[in-house]
């Protein structure tokens, strides 16, 4: 087992795979060292002296500055280095991109729906238009459980607190959201549930959701009938006996879109997690299929990355635009850029945001950016794809399924039990928290610590992404975890 990784030759820090006891020595190369305190595991040490605001370099790229001197061997963290992260920012575009042959064609065993659109899952959804149907769905969808049948994989109720009293943009996102899931391929069926009298009304909704199935969609006010329950299995039965006869079938990998997502990230992310999910990333889209990158605000010290992977200067601008419009952001409500990490991460061995960010972006791996996408936008660009979301687990992840991903990869180093609208994989960072939590953690890259390598581990994590495209449910769905969040950005009436 390795006990701990300098990632990029450049870098000043190296990284503790395992807990490092004061006066371990350290051999990198020419460098040795003894370490002169305890290294608690993803956390940096210095590989050579450093002054007062000298730059710490992690990734190759710079994380941070110092705050007070730092001597080889030393632990650095929050209490001797700080964010070298400032507000909106000016960007110069230099242009890198790799060639991306196709490689053998691979498929999964998928859904085609009347419109064309592919689906991994052949759910029922019941999509409430405002909270104030929310217990009236979750009744819906207990009693409904009981009625599927045939490839019918599940009923689920999405419920949300959002579609009256808001204003402008914010309805905007919240009609968007709701007319993206009601369309999304996943679902066999969508039950449109409406209350009658609220400003996203089934009338409204219907604006945006455009051409729609008849079979394949239906939708009731419940202020429009005597038993609302009664009225909606009824429904539903229709929705099931259209859907259970739907059969998979051997569909390219290059109509399966990804989403990828890290959270409650730890100092080994950006590491193993993370770099095993751009791996399987560029397998994927080296079969010419397409995955989106989202969590707009853990960018931030590592945008330029991502900018200089613009296929063109129109798309380096729009990415421009969406980091800056961003910030400006924060800066509108009187908050720093920079207020992350959260303390997890930190207790994990992050330091500062620009060492999350560059963990962060491991997960795009290395092919070009194809696609800029709004909050809201379904993609249409195969290849990579940025779309503007917040860093938020569930907002983002349910950003990432409306924009029309099946499936979301989601990296982690402490845990969590939610999921998106989508089949949701858990990628565990450690083997520790696979171990612990292994209701939650579909897959684990903790086998890079031990010395597996990573390219290995990534093909693998791409194997099993195909299985679960082709019907193999996650731990999520085996525990019926299904969640939702539209992103809040206005006033509540």
């Amino acid at each position: 087992m390795r006990k701990y990784i300098k990632i990029h030759p450049a870098d000043k820090v190296a990284v503790a795979l395992c807990p490092l006891d004061k006066g371990t020595e350290i051999i990198i190369g020419e460098e040795r060292i003894i370490l002169s305190e305890n290294i608690p595991q993803g956390h940096k040490f210095a590989l050579q002296n450093m002054d007062t605001r000298e730059e710490v370099i992690k990734y190759g790229h710079p994380i941070g500055v110092t705050i007070l001197p730092v001597k080889a061997g030393e632990w650095v963290h929050v209490h001797n280095m700080k964010t070298a992260l400032g507000e909106a920012g000016f960007y110069v575009y230099d242009r890198k991109e790799e060639a991306y042959p196709l490689s053998e064609r691979r498929y999964f065993q998928g859904y085609r729906r009347v419109d064309g659109k592919v689906g991994v899952r052949n759910d029922i959804w019941i999509i409430p238009t405002v909270g104030c149907v929310n217990g009236v769905a979750s009744v819906i969808e207990c009693r409904a459980s009981v009625l599927a049948r045939g490839s019918v994989d599940a009923i689920a109720a999405f419920l949300h607190p959002y579609g009256c009293s808001q204003m402008g943009g914010d309805q905007e996102n919240t009609r968007q959201i709701l007319a993206d899931l009601i369309n999304h391929p996943n679902a066999g069926g969508v039950l449109v549930l409406g209350l009658g009298c609220e400003n996203s009304n089934i009338g409204e909704l219907k604006k945006y959701i455009g051409y729609y199935d008849k079979n394949r969609v239906k939708f009731l006010n419940v202020q429009d009938v005597e038993n609302e329950i009664e009225e909606a299995l009824t429904l539903l039965e229709g929705l099931i006996d259209y859907a259970s006869g739907m059969k998979r079938e051997l569909i390219p990998l290059r109509e399966l879109i990804v989403g990828l997502k890290c959270g409650g990230s730890d100092g080994l992310s950006g590491i193993t997690a993370n770099p095993a999910v751009g791996i399987c990333s560029d397998l994927l889209i080296a079969q010419g299929g397409t995955s989106i990158l989202t969590e707009i605000p853990e960018m931030f010290g590592a945008e330029t990355i991502l900018m200089n992977r613009c296929r063109s200067r129109k798309l380096f601008q729009k990415t421009v635009t969406m980091v800056n419009d961003f910030k400006e952001y924060f800066m509108k409500h009187d908050q720093v850029i920079y207020e992350n990490p959260s303390p997890g991460n930190k207790a994990g061995g992050i330091s500062t945001l620009e060492d999350k960010s560059l963990g962060c972006v491991q997960k795009s791996g290395s092919a070009p950016v194809c696609g800029v996408l709004s909050y809201g936008e379904v993609v249409k660009e195969k290849g990579l794809n940025l779309l503007s979301a917040p860093g938020n687990d569930l907002v983002a992840s349910t950003a990432l399924a409306a924009s029309g991903a099946h499936v979301v990869l989601f990296t982690t180093g402490r845990g969590t039990p939610f999921a998106s609208p989508v089949p949701t994989v858990k990628i565990s960072s450690n083997s520790k928290l696979a171990r612990k939590k292994n209701h939650w953690i579909d897959f684990d890259c903790g086998a890079v610590i031990d010395g597996a390598d990573p390219g290995t581990v990534g093909s693998q994590l791409f194997d099993y992404v195909i299985a679960v495209a082709s019907g193999e449910k996650v731990k999520s769905e085996r525990m019926g975890v299904r969640d939702m969040a539209i992103f809040k950005q206005g006033v509540t009436l």
